[in-house]
């Protein structure tokens, strides 16, 4: 009976911790369910979205964490805080610029995992290889390159090697992609690649289908361990250079770093709850409601993620009816933008303005609520109507007050514009399907588009679409805001619909056309060589009012570099609002990699 009514209390008590979830902390040695130790594993996700293919630092589209902006297994010069506006150092200390070129200089503490030293051979030579081959990820940087010199100061031990980019004035003549391209390029090893290439005949084409997936030399504090189709998993290096020369010491707190292969948002979600996933970067709603099961983002309320990139419809500006601005215009008035922020993004963007210009962090100062207020744009229904009456068009409804097509000025019908976006992105589904909604009910013959995500990457280039849901740049680098200008607006590569184009894929502003407006290049080329900063603001102030005139896209919202949601139910101590010793970024990414010497796991404490 003893016996009885102590199993009795046991499993009451165990009933009551399940009842009021009780916790307990992770124990010293516990193991995942795929083996590893939980305490010194962080898994993270978000970049990685189908299976492996390669992790060649030269190829297109490398695996996760070669591809992008991540600083695990390869390194740039320098990283950008997207915080502070600043560089931070690197593989180079912070750039130093002159009328003629930008400057770093080498740390010569750097070494790849093989122990050779990282020198400025190295760095000429992953510029070089663009040079050489034009399908080369670098290829695109002599544009704005004109020659890269090194000078050597010092000697022995004191010798520090000076790395001067020189500025390409008969090109582009474009300081601010310099300063974004020595954030972006990944500087790979000269002595292992050069010998891979010899291997296949000096083919780059031949070297790009090597997967580099054994052990390979790389400058990053992590290595690749193992991959399949589930997951990625990487191993800390403990002899990275950068422990001793800037963590005093200190090795990475993760030995190892996970990214599962999931396939919605959903499973992001759940993992991040369960505490199976510690770092997510993907779009999770109404994230304040799984605050009660450790889950936390940047800011404790609204907006949540530090806003950093607008979510647009970048418009087909060569197709009727698109061509007419009055459409256009008509379009951005009837888009409810609140329902924008409140339904398809959780409130997770502050309330929009028109423009291209962030009205705050470090594009604030560009941005003019006066000119905002005299040509922008706001939900307004009314006016979208009498836009579309003036210029012409007239609506035609059935019976059941339901649009069925459009007539213009001349009684023949308009054609049905489509948004394209990709099957399966909830939030912007449900960004188009709100958009699409006004814009009926403006009588705007507009409708849903979604393809699949293979269909939505081909299409843009070429301009196949009549309005695509698209972000434009959307990492944060030293260029902003003029680089999201310069993929909206730019005419300068122009080229017919069917051809590829890689900035101002709407096709605004045709130079050879009949309005064509000289002044949008001739501020896109002129805004990165002003030093001036009341000339700046000037110039980028012209540039907006030019884009609210004409519409060429429509902005939706803001929204974060990636959403950087994290568990605290086996690693604390992200950096967040309240301690902002590191940017809003996934610990594998830009400036976000410092977090991983501070994070802690719940073991320790």
């Amino acid at each position: 009976m003893k016996h009885l009514s102590l199993l009795k209390v046991v499993l009451a008590g165990a009933l009551l911790c399940g009842l009021i979830s009780c916790k307990s902390k992770p124990q010293s040695g516990s193991v995942s369910s795929d083996g590893f130790p939980r305490e010194k594993t962080l898994y993270l996700a978000g970049f990685q979205w189908g299976d492996p293919n390669t992790f060649n630092p030269l190829s297109d589209w490398p695996a996760f964490p070669v591809g992008g902006n991540y600083n695990l297994m390869y390194e740039p010069l320098l990283v950008f805080n997207s915080i502070s506006g600043k560089m931070e150092d690197l593989l180079a200390s912070a750039p130093e610029q002159t009328d003629d070129a930008i400057s770093v200089k080498m740390n010569p503490a750097v070494r790849w995992s093989d122990g050779k030293p990282l020198t400025s051979d190295d760095v000429k030579y992953t510029f070089e290889i663009g040079k050489k081959f034009p399908g080369a990820p670098t290829a695109y940087v002599w544009d704005f390159i004109s020659d890269i010199v090194v000078d050597t100061i010092g000697e022995g031990d004191a010798k520090i090697e000076h790395v001067s980019f020189k500025i390409n004035k008969s090109g582009r003549n474009n300081p601010l992609v310099i300063m974004d391209i020595l954030q972006n390029i990944r500087i790979v090893p000269k002595h292992s690649i050069e010998k891979k290439l010899e291997e296949v005949g000096g083919e780059l084409s031949e070297l790009q289908k090597l997967k580099f997936d054994s052990l390979p030399v790389v400058s990053g504090p992590y290595n690749l361990f193992s991959y399949s189709n589930e997951k990625i998993v990487l191993k800390r290096r403990d002899d990275y250079w950068g422990c001793g020369a800037l963590y005093n010491d200190k090795l990475p707190k993760p030995v190892y770093i996970i990214h599962p292969i999931y396939k919605s948002n959903d499973h992001f979600s759940i993992a991040l709850q369960q505490g199976n996933l510690d770092v997510s970067a993907t779009f999770i709603p109404r994230i304040w409601l799984k605050a009660k099961e450790g889950v936390a983002t940047w800011y404790k309320k609204e907006p949540y993620f530090i806003p950093a990139t607008i979510p647009m419809l970048q418009i087909n500006c060569t197709r009727y009816p698109l061509s007419d601005k009055n459409v256009r215009k008509a379009m951005a008035y009837a888009i409810n933008y609140q329902d924008v922020r409140e339904l398809a993004v959780s409130g997770y963007s502050p309330p929009i303005l028109s423009g291209l210009i962030l009205p705050f962090g470090i594009e604030q100062a560009y941005c003019s609520a006066e000119d905002v207020q005299k040509f922008g744009v706001s939900f307004d229904p009314e006016k979208a109507k009498k836009i579309m009456k003036d210029a012409g068009y007239t609506p035609v409804f059935d019976a059941e007050g339901k649009l069925e097509y459009v007539k213009n000025s001349k009684g023949e019908k308009v054609p049905t514009m489509y948004i394209k976006s990709p099957a399966g992105w909830s939030d912007w589904e449900s960004m188009v399907q709100i958009a699409v909604k006004g814009m009926r009910a403006a009588g705007i013959d507009v409708r849903e588009g979604f393809v699949d995500a293979g269909l939505y990457w081909q299409c843009m280039p070429v301009g196949d679409f009549d309005l695509v849901m698209q972000k434009p740049v959307p990492t944060v680098t030293p260029s902003k805001p003029w680089s999201r200008f310069d993929a909206v607006m730019s005419s300068r590569n122009w080229k017919p619909e069917g051809e590829k184009m890689n900035e101002n894929q709407g096709r605004y502003n045709n130079p050879n056309g009949k309005g064509y407006k000289a002044e949008v290049d001739n501020l896109l080329k002129l805004i990165p060589t002003l030093t001036d900063e009341a000339e700046k603001v000037k110039a980028y102030r012209r540039l907006n009012i030019i884009f609210m005139e004409d519409m060429p896209a429509l902005p939706l919202a803001y929204l974060p570099e990636q959403f950087y949601e994290f568990s605290t139910k086996n690693w604390t101590n992200f950096p967040t609002e309240e301690n902002p010793y590191a940017p809003p970024q996934c610990l594998c990414y830009g400036a976000g990699t410092k977090s991983l010497w501070q994070i802690k796991s719940v073991s320790e404490e």
